[in-house]
């Protein structure tokens, strides 16, 4: 099982991919949103807002995300890991309902992109 450091470490992974992605990639991820992944193994949600195609000021919180994001995720760990890892690809473990994404259409059909 992942530990909460290994979570910490692969969001902020996931967060320098975005700020040096190009093209179409770039794009996609270029909103200003309030996003939250649920560590459902560790019962941790990690919060923070999408600006710009940055990841900015995460912070954790125990439990399931209090306050509704705009873009919200949730997986385990080992999950998110791989993900990150890129040993994990992001539509089939949704289509399998391991990863759950969550946003208004709006957001889904940019996302897409990223997915």
């Amino acid at each position: 099982m992942a530990t909460l450091e290994q979570c910490r470490s692969a969001l902020d992974k996931l967060a320098e991919n975005l700020a040096t992605a190009n093209g179409d990639l770039r794009s996609a991820a270029a909103l200003d949103r309030s996003v939250s992944c649920w560590i459902t193994d560790l019962d941790t949600t990690f919060i923070g807002r999408l600006v710009d195609s940055r990841i900015e000021d995460v912070t954790t919180a125990p439990g399931p995300p209090a306050e509704r994001a705009q873009i919200r995720l949730a997986m385990t760990g080992d999950d998110l890991v791989a993900l990150v890892d890129g040993e994990l690809h992001f539509a089939r473990a949704w289509g399998a309902g391991r990863i759950k994404l969550e946003a208004g259409l709006r957001d889904l059909l940019r996302l897409r992109k990223l997915i």
